[in-house]
């Protein structure tokens, strides 16, 4: 079972506090099961926790979000070492991958070291739905803004670019980022950069932005792009 073209779901969500649990799985993430389009069986779904360095806490509670959401939950940990023997199989093996937040300037080194970076491709073009949040969004574009570097927001423009566009996450609560991305973008550091407010995700078919979704009403995805030397702002609603 596999997504009908490379898939790509990235978000600024998908978790909330559970009931019995920590953390459960909010929309984001079952729409990203929903567009792999697994039926008849239990979702696989490959936690990927290498933005937090494979916090083992954290682990625990997507195993136990999985479990109340009725996936079945493998975790990629790359600390100390990969913990499965073959990983581009078990990779390919997946209907989703959910990557972690956290810095994705480390997820990026780690990835490139192991040669995640070109798995994670070909799971890509073989249909595999690569989706996350905050780290696990910036990833896959050309680059955006992130703290990986300090509390202050920098510019990182050497993501794995399997989307041609630039990246803006939590674009609502995160009152820098705004006039950052603007910036980078009317200065062509970043290219078009697509942006979503936290609990917007973007649904991406090959490289085509196909749809703006939300887990949490009035939140807006946004374009910004480049007209001479300013950077406008489009907004999509979801």
């Amino acid at each position: 079972m596999a997504a009908s073209e490379p898939t790509i779901v990235a978000t600024s969500g998908g978790h909330r506090a559970g009931g019995r649990t920590m953390v459960m799985f909010d929309a984001l993430v079952h729409h990203a099961v929903d567009v792999s389009g697994v039926h008849g069986r239990r979702p696989r779904v490959m936690y990927v926790g290498t933005a937090i360095g494979d916090a083992e806490h954290f682990t625990a509670r997507m195993t136990e979000a999985a479990r109340v959401a009725g996936f079945d939950l493998t975790p990629l940990h790359l600390f100390p070492m990969p913990n499965v023997e073959d990983v581009e199989e078990t990779v390919l093996d997946q209907d989703v991958v959910w990557v972690m937040g956290g810095s994705v300037a480390n997820l990026l080194a780690i990835w490139r070291v192991h040669g995640l970076d070109r798995i994670m491709r070909r799971a890509w073009e073989a249909g595999v739905v690569l989706s996350g949040v905050s780290a696990g969004f910036i990833c896959w574009f050309q680059g955006g803004a992130t703290d990986s570097f300090g509390p202050e927001l920098r510019p990182l423009t050497n993501a794995l670019g399997f989307l041609p566009h630039g990246n803006g996450v939590h674009y609502d609560v995160d009152k820098g980022r705004r006039p950052l991305i603007h910036r980078l973008v009317a200065d062509g550091t970043l290219p078009t950069t697509h942006c979503t407010d936290d609990g917007v995700g973007l649904v991406y078919r090959g490289t085509e932005l196909v749809e703006a979704v939300t887990e949490v009403p009035g939140k807006g995805a946004y374009v910004v792009m480049r007209e001479g030397n300013l950077a406008v702002e489009e907004r999509i609603e979801p």
